[in-house]
């Protein structure tokens, strides 16, 4: 049976905009409220600390579901993994929106805060690779391009509406109340996601590359022993091209929404719009990026953006010590574009550099172990850690230009093809 590429590129792009909603929404609320719900008697600094520890605790389980799941997507199929994924996101994220705060439960709420964090970051590590996989591997390995583009838009959609979401939530009522109970409500609307990606995901087919291996009888037995072992230089090529891009979108994501409202005299609704702006824009970049990567290749359109982002952290603190809520916006929009630039090739760049026996597994374990070892997984901890210790926004922007410039050498050293 095949699939329109119309509806492999919804299904690719649905779940991970479900995914990537759900775990933006929790980074949101990390940076607004769960200092104040799950850790109130800590000060307010360590208190953002803790919160930013539970986002952590989502990317540091992320290399683990890459395991699992990318096991059993070279094993059975891309398109069950997913299944498996879309619904541990569902569920996980429900159950956050039911957990009671700290005034409740006591110490044991943020316990079961950070093991239900654990279990979204081990679903989004099996999503990642398997929704580019989806439509990637329609097309022969010179082509791969655009096909990748579509899972990369769920970072940004599920971004656009989460920061549109809790926007609307918390203009729609007063900070005590939204502080209360109205950070629920996000988490809430998120099963409506979880529903359209489950009903449009049951009906798609394997991509033909794999489909056919199978039939052929030529799955690995052990996939993921033999990336270890076969694929090495593969997997921390791929992994370096992670580091530079996860950092500069938690300066921008994350760190931007604690930075601006505890340091400036923007309020939170001004943060949260020239979020959902510059996500708006990163799609539109995206999809303009991995239309032209088959012509030009993923590789080349990589390195053009990592030398445009340079400058996006001392552009973006620049605009923020204006205090203007337009200017705020214009830095995020111009740092979330040239992130959309390499973003949106990211997952044609990986999945190039292992071939289709191993290419869940090593896609994901790069991806995931990308984020983790490069400092993406602790970036707002580390941007609060050296704004604390040096109050200079200058140590922050040169932490993200040398996580690029290692991006950049990565990309350098990867495959590519046009």
């Amino acid at each position: 049976m095949t699939t329109s590429p119309v509806r492999l590129a919804l299904g690719s792009a649905i779940g991970t905009t479900f995914e990537w909603y759900d775990f933006m929404v929790y980074n949101t609320l990390a940076a607004l409220v769960f200092n104040h719900v799950f850790f109130p008697e800590a000060l307010p600094w360590m208190g953002t600390l803790l919160a930013f520890s539970t986002y952590a605790v989502g990317y540091v389980s992320r290399p683990l579901g890459s395991v699992i799941f990318g096991w059993l997507g070279d094993r059975t199929g891309r398109r069950h993994v997913l299944m498996l994924t879309l619904a541990l996101m569902g569920l996980t994220t429900g159950l956050i929106a039911l957990l009671p705060g700290y005034a409740r439960l006591g110490a044991i709420s943020p316990v079961l805060l950070v093991l239900l964090r654990f279990l979204q970051g081990i679903a989004l590590g099996g999503e990642w690779a398997g929704a580019l996989l989806l439509t990637a591997e329609q097309n022969s390995e010179t082509a791969m391009g655009m096909g990748a583009t579509w899972s990369q838009l769920g970072p940004g959609l599920g971004t656009v509406l989460s920061a549109g979401v809790i926007w609307g939530v918390t203009r729609s009522m007063d900070a005590a109340s939204f502080q209360d109970w109205g950070w629920r409500l996000p988490l809430f609307l998120s099963l409506l996601l979880l529903a359209a990606g489950w009903v449009v995901r049951s009906s798609l087919s394997e991509p033909p590359q794999f489909a056919e291996r199978k039939a052929r009888g030529e799955v690995l037995a052990n996939p993921v022993g033999a990336v270890l072992r076969h694929h090495g230089r593969s997997l921390l090529i791929a992994a370096s091209t992670r580091i530079g891009p996860d950092v500069l979108y938690a300066l921008l994501t994350v760190f931007s929404l604690s930075y601006v409202t505890q340091t400036g005299e923007l309020t939170r609704s001004a943060a949260l719009m020239a979020v959902f702006a510059g996500s708006v824009w990163g799609v539109i970049v995206t999809l303009l990026a991995g239309r032209f990567s088959n012509r030009w290749g993923a590789k080349r359109i990589f390195l053009v953006g990592t030398v445009c982002a340079l400058p996006a952290a001392f552009v973006f603190f620049w605009c923020a010590a204006s205090h203007q809520a337009l200017l705020l916006g214009f830095g995020i929009c111009l740092g979330l574009s040239v992130h959309a630039i390499m973003y949106a090739v990211q997952g044609a760049l990986i999945s190039q550099q292992f071939p289709v026996e191993v290419r869940y597994s090593g896609s994901s374990i790069a991806y995931t172990c990308g984020s983790l070892a490069g400092g993406g997984a602790f970036a707002p901890l580390i941007m609060v850690t050296l704004f604390r210790a040096t109050h200079l926004e200058l140590s922050i922007s040169l932490y993200v230009v040398v996580a690029l410039l290692v991006s950049g050498a990565g990309a350098m050293l990867a495959r590519g093809t046009r």
